[in-house]
C-alpha cells in the first residue's frame, strides 16, 4: 500500500503511528502552514521523511508537487483533520481515494464544528472514514460508528469522546484499505451539513428576550468548546460577558 499523509492535531499524530506500525511509511506528507498548525513537527518527526517529501500549508497545490505526487504511484491520501480544501486535480491523483477521517455520522454534520451542531439539532452523531470528493464530505462510507450524545454533554466533551472513536473506526478499517477494494456506501440523503461561520451566528443570547429554558442551555452547551472565543455570550452594561457550562449528574 503505497500513501501520502496529510494532517494535524493529535489525532493525526496517532494515526500516523498506527500506519507505520503496521510496516507503511508515506511517501509524502501534508502539515499545516506554521500559523494554524499544532503538531506539525511531530508529524514530521513521526513520518521519518526528508524535508522534500514534506509539503506545508498550500504547497501541496502547486503544480510542481501535484507533477511530483502524480508520479509516486499513490494508492490512497490520508487525510486526519487536515484544515484545507483538497482540489480535484489532487482527488484524481492515488488510484483507490483521497480518505477523511470525519468527527460526524454522515451524512449529518458535514463541514465545521460538529459537536456543536449535534447538541443543537439532534441529529445522529458518530465517526465516519470516507471517500473525499469535491463537494464537503459527500464521497462514499468506508465505515462509521454512532456514539450517544449525553445530556451532560458539551461541545467540548463530545469532542474528546468522538476522537477515540474516529480512532477506533481507523482501525476497524485497516484491513480493508489493506486489500485495496475498501467498503464504498453511497451516502443515501442529503442530510445536513455547516460552515464555520454559521456557529458565530449564534453566539449571542438576549437578554431583553424570553426563551425556551432548554433550548438556552442547548446553546451554551453547544458552544462551550476549548476555545472561550467561541462561548455564548450576553451584553450588560456595555459589556461582552461570555458564558460557559459545566453540566455533571447529581447524586440523589
Amino acid at each position: 500500500m503505497k500513501f501520502a499523509f496529510a494532517g494535524d492535531r493529535k489525532i493525526s499524530c496517532t494515526i500516523l503511528k498506527f500506519i507505520i506500525s503496521k510496516g507503511f511509511k508515506p511517501s509524502a506528507i501534508f502539515v499545516s502552514d506554521f500559523n494554524i498548525a499544532s503538531h506539525d513537527d511531530e508529524l514530521i518527526e513521526i513520518s521519518g521523511l526528508d524535508e522534500s517529501l514534506v509539503f506545508r500549508g498550500n504547497e501541496f497545490k502547486d503544480s510542481e508537487t501535484i507533477e511530483f505526487l502524480s508520479a509516486l504511484g499513490l494508492d490512497y491520501i490520508f487525510g486526519i483533520h487536515f484544515p484545507y480544501i483538497i482540489p480535484a486535480e489532487i482527488l484524481a491523483i492515488p488510484k483507490i481515494g483521497v480518505v477523511n477521517l470525519h468527527p460526524a455520522f454522515l451524512p449529518y454534520n458535514k463541514g465545521w464544528h460538529t459537536p456543536s451542531w449535534a447538541i443543537i439539532e439532534g441529529y445522529p452523531y458518530g465517526a465516519t472514514l470516507h471517500f473525499m470528493e469535491e463537494a464537503l464530505d459527500e464521497g462514499d462510507i468506508i465505515h462509521q460508528k454512532k456514539m450517544g450524545v449525553y445530556p451532560i454533554d458539551t461541545a467540548n466533551s463530545l469532542y474528546k469522546r468522538v476522537l477515540k472513536l474516529e480512532e477506533e473506526v481507523f482501525y476497524e478499517s485497516f484491513d480493508s484499505l489493506l486489500s485495496l477494494n475498501p467498503n464504498r456506501i453511497k451516502q443515501l440523503h442529503k442530510g445536513t451539513s455547516h460552515q464555520k461561520k454559521e456557529l458565530k451566528a449564534l453566539r449571542e443570547i438576549s437578554i431583553s428576550e424570553n426563551c425556551n429554558a432548554i433550548d438556552l442551555i442547548n446553546k451554551i452547551r453547544a458552544l462551550t468548546t476549548n476555545d472561550q472565543n467561541e462561548s455564548a455570550y450576553f451584553i450588560l452594561d456595555g459589556k461582552k460577558i461570555g458564558v460557559q457550562i459545566n453540566l455533571f449528574y447529581q447524586n440523589e
